[in-house]
């Protein structure tokens, strides 16, 4: 059996976090049609519910995302370095769009930050890919 070390334990979490925050809003989004039938709270209660294991999970990515960096010491002026600064940025756009999603009041609000919300975490997942 492979050795399981401070690398494995470190991408491990990162991976599961993303699997978090990532999936959980894509699921989430398929749902909400179906929890409106439902109820119209519904899909309120239930991202409610979801925000308290997807912030936690945000918070897993971004300190493993740093302990990542850390570890690698990345050449910043290289290609590898220019997708990270990239995915950093978008890293960043998800965190604050989904902060949005959470105090917005209006169906537009919650459908442009939702989107943005998710489009920018999967494009955070490629880039982690890209980078991987």
């Amino acid at each position: 059996m492979l050795p399981i070390g401070s690398p494995t334990i470190r991408v491990f979490l990162h991976v599961l976090a993303a699997t978090v925050w990532v999936g959980g809003q894509l699921t989430l989004a398929g749902l909400v049609p179906g929890l409106r039938a439902i109820s119209p709270d519904a899909p309120k209660t239930v991202a409610r519910r979801f925000n308290r294991i997807a912030w936690p999970a945000f918070g897993v990515l971004v300190a493993t995302g740093f302990w990542n960096i850390a570890e690698l010491e990345p050449d910043w002026s290289s290609d590898y370095g220019t997708t990270l600064k990239v995915k950093l940025g978008v890293v960043l756009v998800s965190g604050v769009t989904a902060f949005l999603h959470t105090r917005a009041r209006t169906k537009t609000g919650l459908a442009v930050f939702g989107a943005l919300t998710g489009i920018s975490a999967l494009a955070a997942l490629f880039l982690g890919v890209m980078l991987g």
